[in-house]
C-alpha cells in the first residue's frame, strides 16, 4: 500500500494543529496552570500519529535541498534589507 503524496494542504492542517497547541500551552502557561495536561497531550499523539505515515513516504533527500534552497533565499533577502536600511 502506497502513502498518498505529501502535499500543501496536508502540511497547512499539521502547522494548523501545531499553532493550535502552540497557542494552549501559551494560554495555560499564562493562567499558571499545568502545561502537560491530558488534552494537550492527546492532542500531541494524535497529531504525530497522522503524520508519521505521511512522513515515511516522503523523499527527504528532496525535502533537504528544498528547504536549503529556502534557507539561501531568506538569507539573502535579509542581507539586501540589512544593505537597504545601512544606506
Amino acid at each position: 500500500m502506497q502513502t498518498p503524496p505529501l502535499t500543501a494542504d496536508i502540511l497547512a492542517i499539521l502547522a494548523l494543529i501545531g499553532t493550535a497547541l502552540t497557542l494552549e500551552v501559551v494560554r495555560l502557561q499564562r493562567s499558571g496552570q499545568v502545561i502537560f495536561n491530558g488534552g494537550i497531550l492527546l492532542a500531541l499523539g494524535l497529531a504525530i500519529a497522522c503524520a508519521l505515515p505521511l512522513l515515511s513516504g516522503l523523499n527527504w533527500a528532496e525535502l533537504a535541498a528544498e528547504v536549503s534552497d529556502q534557507a539561501v533565499a531568506a538569507a539573502q533577502l535579509l542581507y539586501v534589507a540589512y544593505v537597504i536600511l545601512t544606506l
